[in-house]
């Protein structure tokens, strides 16, 4: 792997360069980036692949669903959709993409969009009827053209974006430099129980400006399983199940359940598979199954509904979650 990144560094230092001037024209307003009159915030990365944008923005949703009217809106990733689009809840994933679907499924009062065009998309969402007050952003880091109010940036806690690489030598999409755009930075999934030197370690290596905040996370996942029909199965009543995912970064649900002492088989995809026929018989074929609330909304249609199941998960703020909560409250009533 070190000599593949070594092979692969000068193309990192010419992509790097690319990027690096794109994101000087904008600073410069040498390239035009649209505001806008309400509230947007930003929930992106650095990096590929799972940070857990999908649970911040669910957090953020929690939080502000009883204070504003809300809009998400989403490129739906690897959806067949194209252009804009406002969910209904009863589309399939593969139309819309998994992420916008799970928040219209669990936030049915929020508007939930999708488009390509983030200027055009939020455009589109201040021409309804009932207009949002807030529009938050899913994975629209690096998406120059939209200048959000805030933005937030997030790091897992075993990949920082300081000990990274610009691709394709690492998975940095833009240089380290990008993080100053931020006015809040989250480690995400760490450890429950990480200590306060180890936070302070951590603060030092990302290097923060004066004016941003460093938050910590790790997910909370749920005691309870959940099918279509919302009938509930205890985690600890899953014997010889089947596990399937087709997610970014799954050994971290693995390892929970197998730290929960629970026994399964476990059929791993890539990230935003399409399921094929090939691989739903090969599904079915389990008398139980467990799956990640993304990937469940690509599956439950294709599927018994009676054996498939997904476990919820949260964001939980491990340091000074009342200060990140006034923090983004004061976001939408003072702008």
């Amino acid at each position: 792997m070190k000599i593949l990144r070594k092979l692969l560094f000068p193309f990192s230092i010419l992509y790097g360069l690319i990027v690096l001037l794109r994101n000087k024209l904008y600073d410069w307003q040498l390239k035009k980036s649209v505001s806008f009159q309400i509230p947007v915030i930003c929930v992106g990365n650095l990096s590929v692949g799972g940070t857990g944008k999908s649970p911040m923005i669910e957090y953020l949703l929690r939080l502000l669903k009883d204070e504003k009217q809300l809009a998400t809106l989403s490129r739906g990733y690897k959806r067949e959709s194209k252009g804009f689009h406002l969910l209904n809840g009863h589309e399939n994933g593969s139309y819309v993409g998994d992420e916008p679907l799970q928040f219209k499924t669990k936030f049915p009062e929020v508007q939930v969009a999708v488009d390509e065009q983030r200027v055009r998309g939020i455009e589109n969402l201040l021409k309804l009827q009932q207009k949002p007050e807030v529009v938050l952003l899913d994975d629209a880091y690096q998406h120059r053209k939209v200048k959000p109010s805030h933005s937030i940036l997030l790091t897992t806690y075993d990949n920082l974006y300081a000990k990274d690489l610009i691709l394709p030598a690492g998975n940095l999409r833009e240089p380290k430099s990008g993080a100053k755009r931020a006015d809040l930075i989250v480690v995400t999934k760490c450890k429950p129980n990480i200590s306060a030197e180890e936070m302070l370690k951590i603060k030092q290596q990302l290097k923060p400006l004066p004016s941003q905040k460093i938050f910590f996370s790790a997910i909370k996942y749920s005691e309870v399983a959940y099918n279509l029909q919302q009938n509930s199965k205890p985690l600890q009543d899953f014997k010889n199940f089947t596990l399937v995912t087709g997610i970014a970064k799954p050994q971290p649900f693995v390892e929970h359940l197998k730290q929960r002492g629970l026994e399964f088989n476990h059929l791993d995809f890539p990230d935003h598979y399409n399921f094929k026929n090939d691989d739903l018989q090969k599904i079915n074929k389990a008398e139980l199954i467990l799956t990640t609330e993304k990937d469940f909304m690509r599956l439950k249609n294709q599927l018994p509904a009676e054996k498939l199941f997904y476990l919820p998960i949260e964001v939980k703020i491990l340091n000074d979650k009342d200060n990140f909560d006034s923090i983004i409250k004061s976001w939408i009533k003072n702008d």
